[in-house]
């Protein structure tokens, strides 16, 4: 699923305002995190066409923190553009070792229910 520009502009005003024009559109970003949760693929496997994956997942990782992805998401879904469904799991590094340098605190999980 990708969004289209007007789908986006309903959308636009639970963004930040940029302080210096970006080299990847907030559009093609969300565009990036739609296919991810599609695709379930690994960031650094998110098709060329979308932009850097790097400046992609740290501009998410921003979002994720302040707020801003759960409010696109429920507008998203109040609009009937999709449906989405977001489990967060949290793990405690006393009972789940992944790595001895990264242990996660938390999982963010979406999976695209359907698109309207």
């Amino acid at each position: 699923m990708t969004l289209q520009k007007e789908q986006y502009e309903q959308v636009a005003d639970c963004f930040p305002k940029q302080r210096k024009p970006a080299k990847i559109s907030n559009l093609n970003v969300l565009n990036a995190v739609l296919y991810i949760v599609e695709n379930g693929c690994k960031w650094r496997g998110l098709p060329k066409e979308y932009g850097d994956w790097h400046v992609i997942y740290v501009r998410i990782n921003r979002w994720a923190k302040n707020g801003v992805l759960e409010r696109v998401f429920l507008r998203l879904q109040q609009l009937e553009i999709l449906q989405l469904q977001v489990n967060v799991v949290s793990l405690g590094s006393a009972r789940i070792r992944v790595h001895p340098e990264r242990t996660p605190n938390i999982i963010w999980s979406p999976h695209l229910v359907g698109a309207g």
